[in-house]
Protein backbone atom coordinates (compact mmCIF):
# COMPACT_ATOMS: atom_id res chain seq x y z
CA UNK A 1 0.00 0.00 0.00
CA UNK A 2 3.33 2.29 0.32
CA UNK A 3 3.24 5.05 -2.24
CA UNK A 4 -0.22 4.20 -3.54
CA UNK A 5 -3.46 6.14 -3.02
CA UNK A 6 -5.49 5.18 -0.16
CA UNK A 7 -9.10 4.80 -0.94
CA UNK A 8 -11.46 7.46 0.33
CA UNK A 9 -13.40 6.32 3.23
CA UNK A 10 -15.34 7.85 6.32
CA UNK A 11 -15.48 7.50 10.19
CA UNK A 12 -17.63 9.59 12.89
CA UNK A 13 -15.09 12.07 14.59
CA UNK A 14 -15.81 14.13 17.57
CA UNK A 15 -16.86 17.52 17.98
CA UNK A 16 -19.80 16.30 15.79
CA UNK A 17 -18.24 16.09 12.89
CA UNK A 18 -17.27 13.19 10.05
CA UNK A 19 -14.14 12.56 8.59
CA UNK A 20 -13.80 11.52 4.82
CA UNK A 21 -10.07 11.39 3.71
CA UNK A 22 -11.30 13.39 0.50
CA UNK A 23 -11.97 16.35 2.22
CA UNK A 24 -8.48 16.68 3.30
CA UNK A 25 -6.62 16.52 0.23
CA UNK A 26 -3.94 19.78 0.38
CA UNK A 27 -2.93 18.82 3.97
CA UNK A 28 -0.30 16.22 5.12
CA UNK A 29 -2.56 13.68 7.48
CA UNK A 30 -0.72 11.74 10.21
CA UNK A 31 -3.06 8.88 10.74
CA UNK A 32 -2.67 6.98 14.06
CA UNK A 33 -4.39 3.82 15.22
CA UNK A 34 -4.10 3.34 19.35
CA UNK A 35 -5.67 0.15 21.11
CA UNK A 36 -7.86 1.93 23.72
CA UNK A 37 -9.29 5.46 24.94
CA UNK A 38 -7.79 6.50 28.49
CA UNK A 39 -5.08 3.78 28.87
CA UNK A 40 -1.10 4.87 29.94
CA UNK A 41 0.31 3.92 26.76
CA UNK A 42 -2.39 5.66 24.36
CA UNK A 43 -2.88 8.32 26.76
CA UNK A 44 0.83 9.70 26.77
CA UNK A 45 1.10 8.99 23.34
CA UNK A 46 -2.05 11.60 22.73
CA UNK A 47 -0.22 14.16 25.43
CA UNK A 48 2.71 13.89 22.88
CA UNK A 49 0.77 14.16 19.66
CA UNK A 50 -1.36 17.48 21.69
CA UNK A 51 2.20 19.16 22.77
CA UNK A 52 3.50 18.64 19.11
CA UNK A 53 0.73 19.61 17.63
CA UNK A 54 1.74 23.24 16.74
CA UNK A 55 4.71 21.86 14.88
CA UNK A 56 2.61 19.79 12.73
CA UNK A 57 0.58 22.59 12.25
CA UNK A 58 3.32 24.35 10.65
CA UNK A 59 4.31 21.89 8.34
CA UNK A 60 0.42 21.91 6.82
CA UNK A 61 -0.58 18.50 9.03
CA UNK A 62 -3.61 17.75 10.52
CA UNK A 63 -3.50 14.39 13.30
CA UNK A 64 -6.17 12.34 13.69
CA UNK A 65 -6.03 8.68 16.34
CA UNK A 66 -8.38 5.98 15.57
CA UNK A 67 -9.33 3.37 17.84
CA UNK A 68 -12.30 1.42 17.76
CA UNK A 69 -14.01 2.83 20.98
CA UNK A 70 -17.18 5.07 20.34
CA UNK A 71 -17.64 8.62 20.04
CA UNK A 72 -18.65 8.88 23.64
CA UNK A 73 -15.20 7.21 25.19
CA UNK A 74 -13.56 9.60 22.52
CA UNK A 75 -15.20 12.78 23.55
CA UNK A 76 -14.53 12.21 27.20
CA UNK A 77 -10.52 11.44 26.32
CA UNK A 78 -10.57 14.52 24.18
CA UNK A 79 -11.84 16.74 26.61
CA UNK A 80 -9.78 14.89 29.91
CA UNK A 81 -6.64 15.63 28.11
CA UNK A 82 -7.26 19.19 25.52
CA UNK A 83 -6.75 17.37 22.48
CA UNK A 84 -6.41 19.53 19.50
CA UNK A 85 -7.65 17.38 16.75
CA UNK A 86 -9.94 15.01 16.26
CA UNK A 87 -10.36 11.36 17.20
CA UNK A 88 -12.29 8.85 15.33
CA UNK A 89 -14.28 6.09 15.75
CA UNK A 90 -13.91 2.92 14.17
CA UNK A 91 -16.12 0.08 15.95
CA UNK A 92 -17.37 -1.38 12.13
CA UNK A 93 -13.08 -1.69 12.19
CA UNK A 94 -13.22 -0.16 8.68
CA UNK A 95 -9.89 2.04 8.62
CA UNK A 96 -8.49 -0.91 10.63
CA UNK A 97 -9.13 -3.75 7.71
CA UNK A 98 -8.19 -0.65 5.36
CA UNK A 99 -4.86 -0.34 6.80
CA UNK A 100 -4.28 -3.83 8.50
CA UNK A 101 -4.02 -2.75 11.95
CA UNK A 102 -5.92 -6.04 13.62
CA UNK A 103 -3.71 -8.50 15.42
CA UNK A 104 -3.34 -11.11 17.84
CA UNK A 105 -2.06 -10.22 21.06
CA UNK A 106 -1.17 -11.62 24.07
CA UNK A 107 -2.59 -9.75 26.91
CA UNK A 108 -2.26 -11.52 30.62
CA UNK A 109 -1.36 -14.42 29.10
CA UNK A 110 -4.54 -14.78 26.65
CA UNK A 111 -4.63 -14.69 22.96
CA UNK A 112 -7.07 -10.87 22.37
CA UNK A 113 -7.44 -9.61 18.53
CA UNK A 114 -6.67 -6.08 18.98
CA UNK A 115 -5.07 -3.16 17.18
CA UNK A 116 -1.24 -2.45 16.44
CA UNK A 117 -0.46 0.62 17.52
CA UNK A 118 0.57 2.44 14.04
CA UNK A 119 0.98 5.43 12.53
CA UNK A 120 0.55 6.12 8.79
CA UNK A 121 1.77 9.51 6.77
CA UNK A 122 -0.84 10.35 3.68
CA UNK A 123 0.83 13.13 1.59
CA UNK A 124 -1.18 15.84 0.65
CA UNK A 125 -2.46 14.29 -2.63
CA UNK A 126 -3.62 11.15 -0.54
CA UNK A 127 -1.28 9.00 -1.00
CA UNK A 128 0.26 6.75 1.92
CA UNK A 129 4.00 7.97 2.05
CA UNK A 130 5.37 6.54 5.44
CA UNK A 131 3.88 3.82 8.02
CA UNK A 132 5.20 2.64 11.71
CA UNK A 133 3.77 -0.49 12.87
CA UNK A 134 4.27 -1.74 16.81
CA UNK A 135 4.97 1.33 17.61
CA UNK A 136 6.57 1.69 20.78
CA UNK A 137 5.48 5.07 22.11
CA UNK A 138 8.85 6.71 23.38
CA UNK A 139 10.19 9.05 20.81
CA UNK A 140 7.49 7.94 18.45
CA UNK A 141 5.95 11.05 17.69
CA UNK A 142 9.48 13.41 17.82
CA UNK A 143 9.85 10.62 14.90
CA UNK A 144 7.02 11.18 12.87
CA UNK A 145 7.51 15.24 13.48
CA UNK A 146 10.81 14.68 11.90
CA UNK A 147 9.57 12.55 8.79
CA UNK A 148 6.89 15.29 8.26
CA UNK A 149 9.40 18.14 8.47
CA UNK A 150 11.33 16.43 5.61
CA UNK A 151 8.73 16.29 2.92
Amino acid sequence: MLNHAVPDFHLPATSGTTFQLANHLGKNLVIYFYPKDSTPGCTTQGIQFRDAYADFQACNTEIFGISRDNIKSHENFKTKFSFPFELLADTEEVACTLFSVMKMKNMYGKQVRGVERSTFIIDKNGVLVKEWRGVKVDGHVTEVLNFIQSL
